[in-house]
């Protein structure tokens, strides 16, 4: 009987993370699989830009793959994913906020808000993230709803 149980709670916990995978799969911004356009995540907290990384640092995390531009920057993910990672699964912030759309970004558009890194969307004329410093607190709830309503 023990043995079934934990039979059981193994298959649970294989379901849950494969179903989690795969809705992280589908739902996030990725190119090929690849997170952020390749931009290491961890360099947006450290050195406050934009940073290329590469794939002799890369990391797969639930299906989704991040470059980091050192070795030392991939350990920090590792220590703490969910702090790297991008909001929204890494599209354009606004948008899931005005439109309750995923829209691609700009790598090099970007904000960290209460020690989370939100993406933009940029081109030479329209640059979302001064639409989002203008409304940020509605815009943000806005997508903070649409994100948990599609990353189920």
């Amino acid at each position: 009987m023990k043995s079934l149980l934990i039979f059981s709670i193994s298959i649970l916990f294989a379901t849950v993370a494969f179903s989690q995978t795969g809705t992280r799969t589908k739902q996030f911004n990725l190119s090929g699989g690849l997170a952020i356009q390749g931009y290491d995540p961890v360099a947006y907290f450290t050195q406050n830009k934009a940073v290329k990384g590469s794939a002799q640092h890369a990391a797969t995390v639930e299906g989704v793959t991040y470059y980091f531009a050192s070795a030392a920057n991939k350990d920090l993910f590792y220590k703490n994913t969910k702090k790297y990672e991008p909001q929204y699964g890494g599209w354009c912030a606004y948008a899931m906020g005005a439109t309750n759309s995923k829209v691609e970004i700009d790598p090099a558009t970007f904000k960290i808000v209460d020690g989370k890194l939100y993406l933009f969307f940029h081109t030479w004329y329209n640059n979302t993230l001064t639409k989002w410093n203008a409304d940020e607190g509605a815009l943000k709830s806005k997508a903070d709803n649409y994100w948990q309503s599609i990353f189920k």
